[in-house]
């Protein structure tokens, strides 16, 4: 803060202005006298040590300038030390004291007795006064500093509440909204499915795969709504489904009518677990612009986990539009941000007669270990 480093600054000057007093008066003396030079280094000292007794150096320092007045100019950095810290009344006692023992070792001749004292305390009491105003100063910028740094953590609370507030508000409308839905689908397809009998086959598999889909649709909403809804209940764990195989995604998709090859060089375990998710969603992404975009069209992917780096290139070839497809062209978007938060590019465009092309490059951690394990 900057009253702090402002803070900082006057102790600095305080400690130089000590130690050119302490040297004026060894240097100046008075007739070279080695006591006073010996009680100026030792009044300086105590001024300037940190961890003493408040007490001690003013007690020094007073006792010293009562009996030795070249020591004044100590005596006054001594008073202002005592009311910076709100210690007036000592200031003053010790300025009394000062005074009435210059008063009596050396009387002013031809002066009256209170002019003389008006004269000798006038400097003293200027010294506290200005340690007062600016002790008062120093605290009402430390309580302005603490009052400052109370409202940002309060702000801070506010804030975050705030979000906490609108995750729930949102967990809430999107399981109005999508839930519902998604139950309505997975009832009367199940039901549907229920009277193969009498469909063809093919209509009952596509029947049941879009029941499965319906209902994974649904667990994986589940998760994301319990995250929103609670984030301190998954702060300690990746907020990520269950991996699923691509090789499953790509048979789901040929069930669905799709021409999809797909080909997977390196043993799935040599990549990360977060490598295997983003491809997963990169294919997932992939095939539904496809389905979108490119119906009837032919899909290869080709998934890389071999260090050091997952590659991850899906191309499709020209198609026809599917009909009431739903407009989104929020999904490269999402799939860009995932796979640069892993340190990695992705890059989607033409690929040549009407094809087009998705690769992710996604390098591998230097200190990723081989886990071993399928996705």
């Amino acid at each position: 803060m900057r009253w702090r480093n402002r803070a900082g600054w006057a102790v600095f000057g305080r400690a130089l202005l000590v130690c050119l007093l302490v040297v004026g008066i060894v240097v100046g003396g008075e007739g070279n006298n080695a006591v006073v030079d010996v009680a100026a280094i030792l009044c300086g000292a105590a001024l300037l040590a940190p961890r003493l007794p408040w007490f001690l150096a003013p007690l020094l320092v007073t006792a010293a300038a009562a009996w030795w007045p070249s020591l004044f100019a100590l005596l006054l950095v001594a008073l202002y030390d005592m009311a910076v810290r709100s210690r007036a009344r000592v200031a003053v006692a010790c300025s009394v004291l000062v005074v009435i023992c210059w008063l009596i070792r050396e009387p002013w001749v031809g002066v009256p007795w209170w002019f003389a004292a008006l004269s000798m305390a006038l400097p003293l009491v200027v010294a506290v006064v200005v340690g007062l105003w600016l002790g008062s100063r120093r605290r009402l910028l430390e309580a302005l500093d603490n009052q400052v740094q109370h409202l940002k953590v309060e702000s801070d609370l506010r804030e975050a509440a705030a979000r906490d507030a609108e995750r729930s508000r949102i967990a809430t409308e999107m399981h109005d909204v999508l839930a519902h839905r998604l139950s309505l689908i997975a009832l009367h397809t199940g039901v549907l499915a229920t009277r193969g009998e009498t469909l063809p086959t093919d209509v009952t598999e596509r029947l049941q795969l879009l029941r499965t889909s319906s209902t994974e649709a649904l667990a994986d909403l589940r998760d994301v709504l319990g995250a929103l809804r609670d984030p301190e209940a998954t702060a300690g764990a990746p907020l990520t489904p269950v991996l699923r195989d691509v090789e499953e995604l790509v048979e789901e998709a040929r069930v669905a009518g799709q021409n999809v090859e797909a080909g997977i060089e390196g043993h799935v375990g040599l990549a990360p677990t977060t490598h295997r998710l983003a491809a997963f969603r990169i294919v997932q992404e992939a095939l539904t612009n496809a389905r979108k975009h490119a119906a009837g069209g032919n899909v290869t992917v080709s998934i890389d986990y071999r260090p050091p780096t997952t590659l991850v290139t899906i191309t499709n070839t020209a198609g026809t539009a599917a009909p009431g497809r739903v407009a989104s062209g929020y999904g490269l978007v999402g799939l860009r941000e995932r796979v640069a938060a892993l340190g990695g590019s992705l890059r989607a465009g033409p690929a040549g007669a009407g094809a087009w092309q998705l690769t992710a490059r996604i390098p591998h951690p230097t200190s990723t270990e081989p886990d071993g394990s399928s996705s």
